[in-house]
């Protein structure tokens, strides 16, 4: 280098240290200013070209027009290298002139002018390319001009000195060529404009990040808008930018779904293997088995590139967290060395914030890389999946339940994105601990093996904890699923609960298992503060013993300021790996599980699209099969075989058959849902589906009748006449613009099947596939919809219609009729034909002929006299009572009655939102009216917005114990002073090695330091484990006040709020608090204080540092208020959103087969994608503002680095190296902390927000005290069962009519009233006021002269009986049942069994009393849960009896049983009966007649009759008048 530099005047040696280090004037020599500084820029933008092109070409911008600025940018250029040009010019004139310049000053311009022309023609290729902003060309500028600083201060110093200029023309070139440089860096932070052609933005709402220039985008700059919005006002989705095209869900899985392609096709070729030397090829696939396709390998191929290109900042980041120890140590060495000029330490300063910048703006792009590249991977997983699930088959949807499948969807995929961004830990671990061992080793030898054992000792020990806490989680979890289940059944039953009384027990329940919960969740806490004071105490142990091992193995070995502070500051670097990786290893085990899940659900069977044959067909047919042989599962024998029909086209086709016969699967067959034996079927055209089960999405009812297509308003009107749902839309708050519940929950079964059925006719397709529409509506509007939709005079009539049905009235008017018998036609032909060949079928319907005649005169009758009444009746369940005279009529309408029945009973339907199979019916008009508007059911929940109010922390602080919260705050303080002593202390002993030779005293030292770090560990344990116990406390307390709170809301409260939103409290807010909160607040604290520690340390050490304290803690604390309130609201939004992709999914997979009749499949897969996108939006959104915040609050902390370094250099005089050392050494762990603190400090105020949920539902209003002491009723009454109603009035909640209006009666001990009277006449009002379910508005009821307003609710239930509508078991023993408290012996309750004809039944289960009932009693029919009620009844044996409607929902056999076992068991006592079968009243002493909330009528039967009232009209209508 010399040689190049030349000799003479202009020559020059290429290094001297005396002018460049050991002088308090610095400067570096001409020579290598004019080579190896001048040629730095110039080596990096040659290095990065070939990268940066191969980026170019495949970069596809669009085309930016040649600008001013583009202008601007390549005039400098051309400048620069004109400039450079001049300055070899000028090197060759001297040469031709004889003055033989030095070769540098014909190499360098060379090399300059060739790299400026390079500069210039990049900023043309970059525009041609499209690029906005180049980070290429910004950084050579950058660094061009950081390297000509030195040479522009040296030639001014030499020219002062010197008091001339030596070579004004180089002199005069390089301040132009400065000047350019500047120029150039300048402008290449501005951005050029959009791309010409670049592809339309059609977004409203663009994210700013494409077009935001390099600098913005390293600083995350383009997020402050944001930022500041989300402070300003509460974000909305509108508010969040809509993803950039490569993020999309349907972009990405695109591309996974290509490699997981290329890898299923890759799956058979092992299985073929070429023989060599033969000719031929020999299949071994008896002794090769197929290559399963690696759903792994699939994602590394979409993903891997990326991680692997952001491997490269995470590689650079890693080895500069090991250049701040080296330069504390050569701090160090500069304070201990007073002879050392100041600029050294100045250097050092600036180079550790350089350091420090440049680590914090890597680290936060490199994790916007990688959680961004998380977040594609988790939509990609997801859209597969979903994707995968419209096409399995039927045999792998029994393998794998929807709920498993939804599992994939949320558990699985959600592990696999979490993993994700932290797989480059499995190299950067190792690599940190590599390189931390290795500067240990340079620092204090083999000694530090000492502290490396310790802390791979630790691993195992972390490791077991965590196995532990793992098994402990696994019995939480299934005691947590027992208390949920049984809360759902609670609020699913809670009012057969408050009827009967029965709350306590239930209360007894839930707290049983919450209490051995609360066991597992302390043992869990207890675990965690362990492996808290192992992560607390392990630096420090290892640092101990490593300095203890140093000092005690050599007498010579000096522990010094620099020895010391290195070593602390390198295990704190080696104290993040060491934890991460058994995390990391554990994770990757669960997630490898989770892989394998997915990868086996999605190598499974899907469903042949083929199988039906859609193009050719016989002319003249609509649908043939040709031999077909169909099966649900390969695994199980063939459900239809040989079966072969031909359906001509606009034929009408009835398909008929006892039950279980095959008659669904046909239809199945014909839609290609059944995999297909042997065969042909082919079907000509689109085609309607219509399934057994209706299936309804969480949608309005239009969009669920359109489904997907265009509104054509006269057609659309025309389908829902001919589906008569014309009236269900007066009814509906909303119209056709209602909100229809999940799995239409708020319409009746006639209604969802009404609206399945207009779906298909609004479709218009050519062939009909119905699959018994009309076994769920009421026979007069199944006769209604034949004759307007399917019929021959029908919409349908010139369409392909192929009917499943029972209906035997609708046979002569079919064209075929298709009887099938296991599973085979058995026999096809026309109605006629059928009947003449004398087979099954003729004397199938010869049988029912008779009945059949008689319905349809009775049903041509009806309809005649008002078939748009009957119509709006089905739709409120409003019919008159049926006769026992009528038993056909009955069994047809046995489906419709339950629907009617269950309506009466929560209180005839007020337009109440509907959060059960229920319907709201008009009697009310105002919130019907209010409800119109929105056309929702249910009111939305209230979400919290803003700040968290301090009363919802002093409500959690109250609920631990405010005693336990001041400990924990002392315990900290403790803590933080004894770590503060410890290391002042260590400080300190690094200043004795100052004194020539050994050091003294180090027993002492040591047994010191020891002792402060024990005590530091002790009060951490002691803090964790006391916020362990405050924890558990808060959890049993609030728990509790939300429990019994909840069980004792008045009715409405359950009848207006969803189940699932209470469950939600029991559940994910109820988990928050148990598990989430306390860590949260532990770690809070622990950063605080470590904060605060840091603080005071630097202070103390260099008091000048308290200066910039107040501005730096003013822009944390700025910074800190902008990210929270943004944040928050974006997990909010994030929460909200997710939900919606779930409950899609589950509708897709439950509808399958009906969205891929129609042919929706890719509309519901670009709906779902873009569900993902939404929620995507504000995760996005969510990871760019934790990049945003980490750039700048760990600037905060770069300045504390900064400062500390630079004060401590201001001050090296008065300081001695061991404060220093101590001084810088926190200052570079405060990072850290103070990003971290803002993290807890955001997470607490997300996390809080469950304690405000639960406070929410402790505050609502509750119903009168359950008992009341001093007014308890004597024992024994009531004695002789007298209820008396005074002027009394009621209504629903305040605000709402009177639903009972001044009534006034009274029923003597021991008669028999009858209560009837239509919908909404007050019925069931009656007897829900009699319990106190609803509390009177005026007047009042009495029972043996008590007024029951004065006694405890508990004491009136429990005294009377109820059999309800709605017979409600709960899971549990049948005894459990029975009698919840144990108050009867084994004998009393045989006894009822009997009476209540269950005997028999439970005799002959093996468990007997202890017979297990399921959920909702599911595993018992309908009437033998009625009669379980009768059994309850029989228990009881109360003086007075309710029944509602008891038995209004079973067959007339058990129904028999029930009045017979009244008439006889409850002789004596008073029974009040609301009525639906006229017939069981008419020997009852009185009946009273209920009309709009008032007493029309009251008397016995018979002078009812006589008199030709109301109660006449309705016995007449069902014939017994």
């Amino acid at each position: 280098m010399d040689a190049l530099c030349g000799s003479g005047e202009l020559g020059s040696k290429f290094w001297d240290s005396n002018l460049s280090l050991h002088t308090d004037n610095p400067d570096l020599t001409p020579c290598f200013q004019n080579s190896l500084l001048a040629w730095a820029p110039c080596i990096y933008l040659w290095a990065a070209l070939p990268c940066y092109l191969l980026y170019l070409r495949r970069y596809h911008g669009g085309y930016i027009v040649l600008s001013h600025l583009c202008r601007l940018k390549t005039v400098l250029g051309a400048l620069l290298w004109c400039v450079s040009w001049a300055d070899l010019f000028y090197s060759f004139h001297g040469l031709i002139h004889g003055q033989a310049p030095a070769p540098i000053f014909l190499v360098t311009p060379l090399v300059v002018g060739l790299t400026m022309l390079l500069a210039t023609l990049l900023i043309q290729y970059e525009r041609l390319r499209g690029v906005q902003s180049s980070g290429v060309l910004t950084v050579f500028w950058f660094l061009s001009v950081l390297c000509a600083i030195v040479p522009f201060r040296s030639k001014i110093l030499s020219a002062v000195a010197e008091g001339r200029i030596t070579d004004p023309f180089r002199f005069t070139t390089f301040y132009i060529h400065f000047a350019l440089l500047l120029s150039a860096l300048i402008l290449s932070c501005f951005r050029e404009k959009p791309p010409l052609f670049s592809p339309k933005n059609v977004d409203a709402n663009p994210s700013p990040e494409t077009s935001a220039g390099f600098l913005s985008r390293l600083t995350f700059w383009w997020f402050t808008k944001m930022a500041i919005l989300g402070y300003r006002r509460p974000l909305e989705y509108g508010d969040l930018w809509s993803l950039n095209e490569n993020d999309r869900t349907h972009v990405v899985v695109t591309r996974l779904l290509e490699k997981w392609e290329q890898q299923q096709a890759a799956r058979y070729s092992t299985a073929f293997k070429k023989v060599s030397g033969g000719e031929e090829e020999v299949l071994v696939g008896g002794q090769a088995r197929p290559r399963e396709p690696s759903f792994l390998k699939a994602l590394v191929a979409t993903f891997g590139p990326r991680y692997v290109i952001s491997s490269g900042f995470k590689l650079i980041q890693d080895l500069l967290s090991f250049v701040n120890p080296q330069l504390l140590s050569i701090l160090i060495q500069f304070i201990s060395n007073p002879s050392a000029p100041n600029w050294w330490g100045f250097l050092v300063a600036g180079l550790m914030f350089m350091c420090a910048v440049a680590q914090t703006v890597l680290l936060n792009v490199y994790y916007r890389q990688i959680f961004g590249e998380a977040l594609r991977l988790y939509s990609a997983v997801i859209g597969v999946i979903y994707r995968k699930a419209l096409v399995i088959t039927n045999s792998v949807k029994r393998e794998s339940t929807l709920g498993e499948i939804v599992n994939l969807m949320s558990v699985d995929s959600q592990r696999l994105s979490d993993v994700a961004p932290f797989l480059n830990l499995l190299w950067s671990t190792p690599l940190q601990i590599t390189l931390a061992i290795y500067f240990l080793w340079q620092n204090l030898g083999p000694s530090i093996l000492a502290g490396v054992a310790l802390m791979v000792l630790l691993i195992p020990l972390n490791g077991a904890v965590a196995m532990k806490m793992r098994a402990i989680q696994v019995e939480q979890m299934k005691l947590k699923d027992a208390r949920i289940k049984l809360m759902n059944e609670v609020l699913g039953g809670i009012k057969v609960l408050k009827l009967y009384a029965w709350e306590p027990s239930f209360l007894e329940q839930v707290e049983g298992i919450r209490k051995d919960e609360l066991q597992l969740l302390r043992k869990a806490t207890f675990l965690h503060a362990i492996s808290t004071f192992t992560w607390i105490c392990t630096p420090f142990l290892v640092t101990l013993i490593t300095f203890w091992v140093y000092v005690s193995v050599d007498q010579t070995n000096v522990l010094d300021a620099e020895k010391a502070f290195v070593s602390l500051t390198l295990f704190n670097i080696l104290k993040m790996p060491l934890s991460m990786l058994p995390k990391l290893i554990s994770a990757m085990v669960q997630t490898s599980v989770s892989l394998k899940r997915i990868q086996h659900f999605l190598s499974q069977d899907e469903l042949d699209l083929e199988c039906v044959e859609r193009k050719t067909i016989s002319p003249g047919d609509a649908i043939t099969i040709n031999n077909g042989t169909f099966t649900w599962a390969q695994d199980l024998p063939p459900t239809l075989h040989s079966l072969d029909i031909q359906v001509p086209k606009g034929a009408l086709v009835a398909v008929v058959g006892p039950v279980g016969c095959g008659k669904s699967s046909l239809v199945s067959a014909l839609l290609g849902e059944m995999e297909k034996l042997e065969g042909k079927v082919s079907v000509k055209g689109s085609v309607a589906y219509v399934p057994q089960q209706a299936w309804i999405q969480n949608a309005t009812l239009q969009e669920n009748v359109l489904f997907g297509r265009a509104l054509d308003s006269k057609r659309y009107q025309r389908t829902l006449e001919a589906c008569a749902l014309v009236a269900d839309l007066e009814v509906l708050p909303g119209g056709d613009q209602t909100e229809i519940g999940e799995k239409g929950i708020n319409l009746s079964g006639g209604q969802r099947q009404r609206v399945s059925l207009a779906r298909a006719v609004y479709s218009d397709a050519d062939v009909f596939l119905l699959d018994d529409p009309l076994s769920a509506v009421d026979s007069h509007v199944a006769k209604h919809i034949f004759d307007q939709v399917i019929g021959p005079e029908g919409v349908l009539a010139r369409k392909t219609r192929v009917l499943v049905t029972h209906g035997i009235s609708f046979l002569p008017q079919m064209d075929f009729v298709i009887v099938i018998a296991d599973g085979q036609v058995s026999e096809f032909g026309s109605y006629p034909a059928l009947l003449q060949r004398n087979g099954s079928f003729a004397d199938f319907i010869c049988n029912y002929a008779p009945d059949e005649d008689e319905r349809q005169q009775e049903d041509s009758r009806t309809a005649l006299e008002d078939e748009e009444v009957l119509l709006v009746e089905d739709t409120l369940s409003n019919h008159t009572d049926m006769s026992e005279r009528e038993p056909v009529i009955y069994e047809v309408r046995k489906q419709f009655m339950r629907q009617l029945s269950s309506m009466s009973s929560d209180g005839e339907g007020i337009g109440r939102s509907v959060s059960r199979k229920r319907l709201v019916s008009t009697e009310k008009g105002a919130p019907a009216t209010e409800a119109k508007a929105k056309g929702v059911l249910i009111q939305e929940e209230k979400e919290e917005m803003g700040t968290v109010k301090m009363s919802v922390f002093w409500t959690y602080a109250k609920a631990m114990g405010l005693r336990t919260i001041l400990l924990i705050c002392l315990l900290h303080v403790g803590q933080s002073a004894a770590t503060i002593g410890a290391n002042v202390w260590l400080s300190a002993w690094t200043n004795e090695a100052m004194v020539p030779g050994t050091q003294n005293n180090t027993s002492l030292r040591l047994g010191v330091y020891a002792s402060l770090g024990i005590l530091q560990g002790l009060l951490v344990l002691l803090a964790a484990l006391l916020l362990a116990l405050g924890g558990v406390q808060a959890s049993r307390s609030l728990h509790q006040a939300l429990l019994s709170n909840s069980l004792r809301a008045p009715q409405s409260f359950f009848d207006t709020t969803p189940s699932g939103r209470i469950l939600n409290r029991f559940s994910k807010d109820i988990y928050v608090i148990d598990e989430v909160l306390a860590p949260t607040i532990q770690m809070l604290l622990d950063v605080f204080f470590n904060s605060i520690c840091t603080l005071v340390v630097i202070v103390t050490s260099t008091p000048l540092f308290a200066v910039v304290i107040l501005p730096l803690a003013a822009l944390y604390i700025y910074v800190q208020r902008f990210y929270v309130a943004t944040s928050r609201q974006l997990k909010r939004l994030e929460s909200v959103s997710r939900s919606p992709i779930y409950s899609h999914f589950s509708e897709t997979v439950t509808g399958a087969s009906v969205i891929r009749a129609y042919g929706r499949s890719q509309d519901f897969v670009d709906l779902g994608d873009a569900k993902v996108d939404i929620n995507k939006r504000s995760d996005y959104a969510y990871i760019i503002s934790n990049r945003w915040l980490g750039i700048r609050v760990e600037f905060v902390g770069n300045c504390v680095v900064l400062f500390a370094a630079f004060f401590a250099v201001i001050g090296r005089s008065s300081l001695s190296p061991g404060l220093v050392g101590l001084s810088v050494s926190y200052a570079l762990q405060v990072t850290f902390a103070l990003n971290w603190m803002v993290r807890m400090m955001s997470d607490l105020e997300s996390n809080i927000v469950a304690v405000e949920r639960v406070k929410e539902y402790t505050k609502i209003e509750t119903e009168a005290p359950w008992v009341v002491e001093g007014r308890r009723p004597p024992h024994g009454w009531p004695s002789q069962g007298k209820v008396e109603f005074q002027n009394y009035s009621v209504r629903y909640r305040p605000g709402l009519d009177l639903v009972l209006k001044d009534l006034s009666l009274c029923v003597q001990g021991g008669e028999k009233v009858g209560i009837v009277g239509r919908t909404g006449a007050g019925k069931s009002s009656m007897t829900l006021c009699l319990f106190r379910i609803l509390e009177a508005a005026g007047g009042q009821i009495s029972i043996d002269g008590l007024n029951v307003a004065d006694m405890g609710l508990h004491d009136l239930r429990s005294q009377l009986t109820i059999i309800p509508q709605d017979p409600v078991l709960f899971s549990g023993t049948l005894r459990m049942n029975l009698d919840p408290f144990g108050h009867y012996s084994d004998e009393e309750v045989w006894r009822a069994l009997e009476l209540s004809h269950l005997r028999a039944f439970v005799s002959a289960q093996p468990a007997g009393l202890d017979f297990q009932c399921s959920e909702g009693g599911e595993n018992l029919s309908v009437g033998q849960r009625q009669l379980v009620c009768l059994a309850r009844a029989l228990l009881r044996k109360s003086r007075i009896l309710v029944l509602d409607e008891a038995t209004a929902a079973i067959d007339l056999e058990t129904d028999d049983l029930i009045q017979a076992t009244i008439r006889t068991q409850f002789e004596t006592c008073t029974v009040l009966t609301i009525a639906h079968r006229l017939n069981t009243i008419m020997d009852y002493t009185r009946v009273l007649v209920l009309d709009n909330g008032t007493i029309a009528e009251f008397d016995s039967p018979i002078n009812l009759i006589a008199t030709r009232g109301i109660f006449y009209g309705m016995a007449k209508d069902a014939g017994l008048a």
